[in-house]
């Protein structure tokens, strides 16, 4: 008999043969019916599994978080049996569970189409219907090869040799349909219920090797309740309608070309948000680190002693001169990432444990090779400028420093309106460099870290560990903020390095005038600036505030009489710092209003002659039906408090100033 430990605390005794199953049903009849699989000490397994030693055990059904990648799973089998039945002879692939659902690849001679996707999605309600039972079974490698190459399964019989010799070939069936899988699975398929949604089509790889066959990848999704599909679907459609890329051109903000792929075209008032936003991080920065920058091309000798050139050669560029000297034979690689550069100014020079810590940031521009299908507009790009800072402190001053920057990271995105943020801690990988004492150490203080960043948000901020996902030289915090829509994107990271400063030679002299390596903290905010845009973007679907607004006002006439009075209120308003044009055309006002909502222009002010004769203009805010009237001098003084940056208006009112001082004339 084995102890089996349950949630509640209790305990009872088993026979090791005893199935999840049979566990559920011996607590209670209801918890049986509902149950769809089991974890034992956290490893979630089929119910038909016994569960073989003592451990604590929990019952999981669909309404548990863990059961959603359950339910895209065996949708994912369903979907491949429904094509299967209707289609005899297209082969199966891969099908894996991915973030918000499922794929599976399909060989087939015609290419799947959109048109396809009604049709399958009617069979797969047809099989989860039957609530065919889902079963594993153990197959010899020689009899899985022969029945997949019986059934004209060539890739399968690819995949099962693939797999390492000793390792388990599981089986699942379903009804009459098996398929090659590591599992686990729900008790049967009726139990994925009926929120599920095929969602496109496209073209893929095998093993996304472009000199193998080209596939048909089917992608779906999948959920607990129809509720969360059609959030879910509704999520898209709002997401779709933010979409930067699209938003980008309304707003004449950028544009991507294939003489440069990956790369970012910026117009003027995409440059203009750009600097915007530089300059606020720039003024964020100013009291605490000093900005430098490092040269955009090294010698591969650099990226080898820092270890890139193992670790990340794949994803970096190479560059050589066409010169015939041997000066310009040398193998050169522009820079993925700015640290080794800021060791090499950390070094130049002695340095004291006085002088520390010392912080350098840079808004860097790095390249970092990405396939071609990976890229998506400012999301994911080949270069791009990283907010990038490296702390060089004691190993005393690590625990400081790292809370001093996560209060850094919080406000930052409190200013751009991100309240909902989590922090995990990302632990050591199994492929990692440096001593298992200095990995201790390291995650040792940033688990203090995280505690402490937790107890002195009173529980807002959310915490979590990611076991073995840290860098290889170190471990990290991950910042990720939630949009407007529900969605997450991780931005910020802290990165403790004991590694890059040691392969570099990097010191200071330390109290007891003894040569000592510096801890070396990564540190971003944004990450990548680009890609921090395109989130702004969305999550203010273009109606940007107003301090950060690329073009913030529009002032516009209604006739030709009141031009002069026009250029009198933008001139005002420029003379605030404010970025303003003027609309003097002989349009409707109403064409001119439409076009510049179209363009997320914040503040229209309209003119006409009676505005003009009483010095007043019509305000007209983006997204408002209603306009308001507003005399000269107000109008400019709201506006230009307005558009006031948080973090100006945060200071001006720690030092008890007023309000900016409007010079309207």
């Amino acid at each position: 008999m084995i102890d089996i430990q349950f949630p509640d605390g209790s305990a009872r005794a088993f026979e090791p043969q005893a199935t999840g199953a049979e566990i559920a049903a011996s607590i209670s009849k209801s918890l049986a019916k509902k149950a769809v699989a089991y974890a034992l000490d956290g490893d979630v397994r089929d119910l038909s599994d016994p569960v073989g030693r003592a451990g604590t055990i929990e019952i999981l059904t669909r309404e548990d978080p863990r059961a959603l990648e359950l339910i895209r799973h065996d949708a994912a089998h369903v979907m491949a049996e429904a094509v299967q039945e209707l289609w005899p002879g297209t082969q199966v692939t891969i099908g894996p569970v991915i973030e918000n659902g499922f794929y599976y690849d399909f060989a087939r001679d015609t290419p799947f189409t959109l048109d396809d996707l009604a049709t399958i999605e009617k069979k797969m309600a047809e099989i989860v219907r039957r609530n065919a039972p889902f079963t594993k079974e153990i197959w010899p490698r020689e009899k899985a090869r022969q029945v997949f190459a019986d059934k004209g399964e060539g890739y399968k019989v690819e995949l099962v040799d693939a797999i390492p010799e000793g390792q388990d070939l599981k089986i699942y069936r379903q009804g009459e349909w098996f398929d090659l899988c590591r599992g686990p699975h729900m008790a049967s398929t009726g139990q994925i219920g009926e929120a599920f949604k095929l969602m496109k089509v496209a073209g893929a790889y095998w093993r996304g090797d472009s000199t193998k066959p080209m596939l048909t990848r089917i992608y779906g999704t999948a959920w607990a309740t129809k509720e969360q599909l059609q959030s879910y679907l509704t999520m898209l459609e709002e997401a779709e309608k933010r979409d930067h890329r699209r938003l980008g051109r309304e707003m004449d903000l950028f544009h991507f070309q294939e003489e440069g792929p990956g790369v970012v075209f910026w117009h003027p008032k995409g440059w203009s948000l750009f600097q915007d936003l530089v300059a606020y991080m720039r003024r964020r920065l100013a009291d605490s680190y000093d900005e430098v920058n490092a040269p955009q091309v090294l010698d591969k000798s650099l990226w080898e002693t820092s270890g890139h050139w193992g670790w990340y050669r794949e994803n970096m560029f190479q560059v050589q001169s066409a010169g015939d000297e041997a000066e310009d034979k040398r193998v050169f690689a522009l820079k993925p990432m700015n640290c080794p550069g800021h060791v090499m100014i950390f070094k130049h020079g002695l340095k004291s444990y006085r002088e520390l810590p010392i912080r350098y940031a840079e808004f860097g521009m790095v390249h970092r090779y990405e396939p071609s299908g990976a890229m998506h507009g400012l999301m994911r790009v080949r270069g791009f400028t990283q907010d990038d800072a490296h702390i060089f402190c004691t190993d005393e001053q690590m625990e400081a420093e790292c809370l001093k920057i996560n209060d850094l990271i919080l406000s930052v995105y409190r200013d751009f309106g991100f309240e909902e943020i989590v922090v995990k801690l990302s632990t050591r990988p199994e492929k990692r460099v440096g001593s298992d004492e200095l990995w201790d150490r390291a995650e040792s203080v940033m688990k203090k870290v995280l505690g402490t960043i937790e107890a002195q948000s009173g529980g807002r901020i959310k915490t979590g560990i990611n076991e073995g996902e840290g860098a290889f030289y170190g471990p990290k915090f991950e910042y990720t903020l939630k949009d407007a829509i529900g969605r997450e994107w991780q931005c910020g990271t802290t990165q403790v390095d004991f590694n890059l400063p040691e392969r570099f030679g990097a010191f200071y002299i330390d109290a007891n005038s003894e040569k000592t390596v510096p801890v070396m903290i990564h540190r971003a905010i944004c990450g990548s600036m680009e890609r921090f845009l395109g989130i702004l973007i969305e999550n203010f679907a273009g109606h940007f505030p107003l301090w950060l607004a690329p073009q913030q006002v529009v002032v516009a006439t209604i006739t030709s009489e009141a031009d002069d009075y026009a250029r009198d209120v933008a001139a005002a308003l420029r003379r605030q710092g404010m970025r303003v044009e003027t609309d003097l055309r002989n349009e409707k006002i109403n064409y001119k209003i439409r076009e510049h909502s179209v363009a997320k222009v914040p503040v229209i002010l309209v003119c006409g002659k009676r505005e003009a004769e009483e010095r007043t203009v019509n305000v007209r805010r983006l997204g408002q039906r209603d306009q308001t009237s507003a005399s000269f001098d107000e109008a400019v003084a709201m506006l230009t408090a307005e558009a006031e940056a948080p973090d100006l208006k945060r200071r001006r009112e720690m030092r008890g100033g007023e309000a900016p001082a409007v010079a309207a004339e």
